[in-house]
């Protein structure tokens, strides 16, 4: 009984520090995780279309010294 006890304890401590802690996050205005957002959406998309067209450009040259 006092092993279950000690475990409910220390969950217990547990949430209570990490309520703290969660009070001193600084968390970003919608503004700011709309513009954070846009950001890597622009760049996945950017990349995906670099690794597209190296990848099909890399086909071409591997069809050409194999066909």
């Amino acid at each position: 009984m006092d092993k279950i006890k000690s475990i409910i304890d220390r969950i217990r401590q547990f949430l209570r520090e990490s309520k703290v802690e969660l009070k001193k996050v600084t968390w970003p205005t919608p503004k700011e995780a709309l513009a954070s957002t846009s950001v890597v959406l622009a760049v996945v998309v950017i990349v995906s279309i670099f690794l597209g067209l190296v990848d099909f450009g890399l086909t071409k040259i591997i069809r050409v010294f194999l066909g």
